[in-house]
């Protein structure tokens, strides 16, 4: 008789992620990658999701893993082999600043005591004195996806897969031509001050990698939070693009309706994280 088929943990967050190809990493890290990639370890979300709960679920919850992860999601582009590793603690670390500037105090130490809370902060710091450089591969956002993640990806590449994934992949060279054009249309404008300062920190993030990544925009746990018909009607990239080419063309009106309509849909899928 088959066993039932596990159920999915979810947590209810998109990911913004980039994928690099193995020359862009130092040795000895290149060749771990290039070890992994031919053992065919293709570990997945749900994975890396199952690992970072076993964490929470401790007696003494642990906010950030001891040890950094050897772990990556991998893909392929134009015949190139990439990689995305996890850097699960690093990702910790940001994740618990994060939470700290979000959440009331009593939420927080129920969840991670003050002292967990401290010790993660004070190695932190001794770790980013000694790396000052690093930065992750992939970013988090809790019930929502960010709008300017949107200005990075095209409708043509949406992805969608009833009850498992949407998601958008385009090359980093993409990315960056969207993501300037769309900070000239926007500086040009008034009222879109926050999106643009949104998306010249993201450029500053993607100027990070090599030129020839990949930048995949996934909707992650929201696809199982999200009713089937909004997902499948969803097409939030492509509305972005056309309240962009409105404001281009001198049709502020438009381009507010676009952006309002947008804007006011994602306001209410993250309003659910305050909800009980």
């Amino acid at each position: 008789m088959p066993s039932a088929r596990a159920a999915p943990i979810v947590p209810y967050a998109s990911y913004l992620r980039v994928y690099e190809p193995l020359v862009a990493f130092a040795e000895p890290e290149r060749t771990h990658w290039a070890d992994y990639v031919r053992r065919g370890v293709r570990p997945t979300a749900q994975d890396e999701l199952r690992r970072s709960l076993a964490d929470l679920a401790a007696v003494v919850p642990v906010g950030v893993p001891a040890q950094e992860s050897a772990d990556a999601f991998t893909a392929e582009l134009d015949g190139t082999v990439l990689v995305c590793p996890w850097r699960t603690r690093l990702r910790g670390w940001l994740a618990l600043e994060e939470l700290v500037a979000e959440f009331p105090r009593p939420v927080l130490d129920a969840a991670l005591p003050p002292g967990v809370r401290r010790r993660a902060a004070e190695e932190y710091g001794r770790w980013r004195e000694r790396n000052p450089q690093a930065r992750p591969w992939i970013r988090t956002a809790v019930w929502q996806v960010p709008l300017r993640w949107f200005v990075l990806v095209a409708d043509e590449e949406r992805d969608y897969l009833p009850g498992e994934r949407l998601r958008y992949r385009t090359p980093m060279v993409q990315a960056r031509r969207r993501l300037a054009r769309a900070l000239r249309t926007l500086r040009e404008a008034e009222g879109y001050g926050p999106l643009a300062e949104g998306l010249v920190e993201v450029g500053s993030w993607l100027e990070e990698f090599h030129p020839r990544s990949m930048v995949e925009l996934d909707y992650g746990g929201l696809v199982h939070a999200l009713p089937a018909d909004r997902l499948a009607a969803d097409r939030s990239a492509g509305d972005l693009a056309a309240g962009l080419a409105a404001l281009r063309a001198g049709d502020e009106a438009g381009a507010q309706e676009v952006y309002g309509g947008l804007a006011e849909r994602w306001g209410a899928v993250r309003e659910r994280l305050f909800a009980n």
